[in-house]
């Protein structure tokens, strides 16, 4: 059995995107070290979550503060290191925000028409994330907003927990989980936060919450014991989440994702519901399916991404 193949060099990146009068921009950048023409992107940094990078590659290289649409497309190439995988996600802009070059790798930027910029990037891969973009913005299905499900980290042993259930804390490893969950969902920045009320629950989006000052909504029916008293009030508040104009995060627990997952399959097109996990246990500790949701089209799933909190 030949032994999987994994990147030498893995970077991330964005088309950023708005519309003015109606036209779709998109902006490129000039690097003189390569006199070429791309999108913003740079290679990961070491415990850095590959959405994280293309973040801080786009405020780095273009001065904007961006949060991650649908994911566009993976390209590969061969550089001197070994193959390397770009990674990139479409990212709105206000027609207001002020875009400017960091006046080190990139000496220029543009903000063009998609036919423009076909005819100025300088690599044939570059077209790869355009042509999804351009599709995207054609189907009506660009402007997301994100429904995302996470399980909480990873807590202390019931085997080592005396007292009640929904006081089990995480573990000390968990806690390092939940500070890495925070800095990821901040990538696609959820308006609304909904938990399951027990501790480690609470504990895994306390410190996103706390960042971003959101309350947390305490939805009993996402704990365990209820879950298995009543599994149509969980359908019920996801069909919710779904049919809400609200970015959202909903932390719950191991046994209940297959009711969470069963409703967010029901949403899903034909193409995308293969990626969706089907056995037990679903989504590792602090992992989580971050799921695209059309704005024109309400509950129109159009991308699905299962991210851990760190790459590494």
């Amino acid at each position: 059995m030949s032994k999987p193949s994994f990147p030498a060099v893995v970077a991330a990146g964005a088309l950023c995107w708005r519309e003015r009068e109606g036209v779709l921009e998109v902006l490129i950048i000039h690097r003189p070290k390569y006199d070429d023409w791309s999108w913003p992107k740079g290679k990961r940094d070491d415990g850095e979550s590959v959405p994280q990078t293309a973040i801080r590659e786009v405020a780095e290289e273009v001065g904007l503060s961006i949060t991650l649409g649908a994911p566009l497309a993976v390209t590969t190439y061969q550089v001197k290191q070994g193959r390397k995988d770009v990674h990139y996600w479409a990212a709105h802009v206000p027609a207001s925000a002020q875009a400017h070059q960091d006046g080190g790798e990139v000496d220029e930027l543009r903000w063009v028409t998609p036919e423009q910029a076909r005819d100025l990037l300088t690599n044939a891969t570059d077209t790869e994330p355009l042509d999804r973009l351009v599709a995207l913005h054609e189907a009506q299905d660009l402007r997301t907003r994100a429904v995302i499900v996470v399980r909480h980290a990873k807590a202390k042993p019931r085997s080592s927990w005396s007292r009640a259930e929904g006081d089990r804390p995480l573990a000390a490893t968990g806690k390092r989980q939940a500070v890495a969950v925070g800095k990821l969902l901040a990538a696609w920045k959820p308006q609304k936060v909904i938990s399951s009320p027990w501790v480690r629950c609470m504990q895994t989006v306390a410190g996103y919450a706390k960042a971003e000052g959101l309350a947390i909504k305490e939805k009993k029916r996402l704990t365990e014991a209820e879950r298995s008293r009543k599994p149509g009030k969980v359908e019920k508040l996801m069909e919710a989440v779904f049919e809400s104009g609200t970015s959202t995060v909903v932390c719950t627990h191991r046994p209940v994702l297959p009711t969470v997952l069963a409703v967010v399959d029901r949403h899903l097109p034909k193409a995308l519901r293969a990626q969706l996990p089907t056995e037990d246990p679903y989504l590792s500790p602090g992992e989580m399916i971050v799921l695209n949701v059309s704005r024109k089209h309400r509950g129109r799933v159009v991308s699905l991404e299962q991210v851990k909190p760190s790459d590494d």
